[in-house]
């Protein structure tokens, strides 16, 4: 595992860490897994990440539907995943995640640890913490 971008910053400042993080991910696997306890900054941060790349839509967990779909002005294709509510690995391949990983589109996965089994291919894991100030502390490594 190889740090690719770390950062501490507070909600204001995400505009900015979204884009040096993006720049640091640049031509980097396009499977992103999302790590941190609940209220982290999971969705917020992908939110962003979003606004960012010209999405269309409203980017909002995908708690209940487990994948959401969006679209870039640009006519890319990003999958947002929330697999907090699978009870194991089998459900997640009964919504044919695979295939998803396998578009070649970006996919944001919260709650990747739902699946660990998957993620045996190269991977980016985005691991964000709360501080006791209120910041979060975000670390982004490239798993080979």
């Amino acid at each position: 595992m190889k740090e690719v971008f770390s950062a501490t910053y507070a909600l204001e400042e995400l505009p900015s860490v979204v884009k040096q993080c993006w720049t640091a991910s640049q031509n980097l696997p396009h499977v992103y897994l999302f790590r941190g306890q609940m209220g982290a900054g999971k969705t917020t941060f992908i939110k962003e990440w979003g606004k960012q790349a010209g999405v269309m839509q409203s980017v909002q967990s995908p708690t209940f539907s487990l994948v959401n779909e969006y679209q870039t002005k640009d006519g890319d294709i990003i999958y947002h995943f929330d697999l907090y509510r699978l009870k194991n690995v089998q459900e997640a391949l009964d919504i044919g995640i695979e295939e998803y990983l396998d578009s070649g589109h970006l996919c944001f996965i919260e709650w990747p640890e739902q699946a660990e089994e998957l993620w045996d291919f190269p991977h980016l894991e985005f691991n964000i913490s709360t501080q006791e100030d209120g910041q979060r502390h975000l670390t982004v490594n490239w798993q080979a």
